[in-house]
């Protein structure tokens, strides 16, 4: 098993409040890493919502949620643009353990030594619920995509759309003007979308030219095909009849599955499936502290401009537990030597 050269930080989760962390870990000097199961940076912006825009970011009137990535990653590239950015993805964290006074987080097929932990894993680590048919599992990577990172890779195909929640209708939106034609499928009538989505799909369905489709108490029946999608047949659950319908890209939007996962071992404080924090991030186990959507605490609001702050706070920490004679508080960053400004 591969052992990486020991950090300062490991970061683990690469959304957007580990993205600040990096940089900010090395805007205080130190040397650090992100490990992330994902396979993309980003953490939920990227697999969720990459097309959505996002309000509440200080500084950004507005954003698409792919953009905010890219910004946070090249903030943090411009502390390791040498060595190239030092982010280590689709590497699940299975372990901790501790080994000459430092520890070492240990995922399926890596072990990286590290002298702090910042946690930043969101909601933990998440996959997406797959198709509960026994006959769609042979499709995945042929033309069933549980993620959607690149929608201009469905213009003029035939999607369907599995699921009533935002990521389904969201979807439904993004890719209307984009594909021949969007089917959404759903096992009801009750949808969990915003209300502005829903409403903006269903208009769409209502022109009445193919372009888009909404069949509810509907679910996939059968995919035909040999080795590419050529169509499917959806089976309507009320009253047992099925139709076939035009399709060669089916996109389950059925939610995810989180697990904090070995999280839940390492001694920190638990509540309810979140990480309690005090107000130095720290987790209740010396060396480790938290940042994020998966931390708690009394007056806890879950925005990405909440993670920037709390990230900053934990690194700080991290910092000062490494290196002792590193103050907690950096001072202004127009200040720092590192941006070539005045002695820091």
């Amino acid at each position: 098993m591969p052992t990486h050269p020991l950090r300062d930080i490991t970061i683990i989760g690469g959304g957007p409040t580990g993205l600040f962390a990096l940089f900010y870990a090395g805007m205080r000097g130190a040397s650090a890493q992100i490990v992330d199961a994902l396979p993309e940076l980003g953490g939920q912006l990227t697999a969720l919502y990459p097309e959505k825009y996002i309000f509440d970011v200080a500084g950004y009137p507005k954003v698409l949620a792919k953009d905010l990535v890219k910004a946070l990653t090249e903030q943090a590239s411009q502390f390791h643009q040498e060595a190239g950015l030092p982010v280590h993805l689709t590497q699940r964290v299975v372990g901790l353990e501790e080994e000459d006074g430092h520890y070492v987080l240990v995922t399926e097929t890596d072990r990286f030594p590290t002298k702090s932990v910042v946690i930043a894993a969101g909601i933990g680590a998440f996959s997406p619920r797959k198709l509960p048919q026994a006959f769609a599992a042979e499709w995945y990577g042929r033309g069933v995509h549980a993620l959607v990172s690149n929608p201009e890779g469905f213009r003029d195909r035939d999607v369907l759309i599995i699921g009533g929640g935002d990521s389904a209708f969201d979807w439904c939106a993004q890719l209307r003007d984009r594909a021949k034609s969007v089917t959404l499928i759903h096992r009801s009538d009750r949808f969990r979308a915003h209300a502005a989505t829903v409403n903006e799909v269903q208009a769409a369905a209502a022109l009445g030219d193919g372009r888009v489709n909404i069949f509810t108490f509907h679910e996939l029946d059968a995919i035909h095909g040999d080795t590419t999608i050529a169509g499917v047949s959806i089976k309507d659950v009320k009253a047992k009849t099925s139709r076939e319908i035009a399709c060669d890209v089916i996109l389950p939007m059925l939610g995810y599955v989180s697990d904090l996962g070995t999280l839940l071992d390492w001694g920190l404080n638990i509540e309810k499936d979140e990480i309690l924090v005090t107000t130095q991030m720290e987790t209740g186990r010396p060396g480790i502290y938290a940042a994020g959507d998966i931390t708690t605490y009394s007056g806890k609001l879950k925005l990405i401009a909440t993670g920037f702050g709390e990230a900053a706070i934990a690194v700080n920490q991290a910092v000062h537990h490494v290196y002792p004679e590193k103050k907690v508080n950096p001072g202004h960053s127009s200040n720092l030597a590192i941006f070539g400004q005045k002695d820091d």
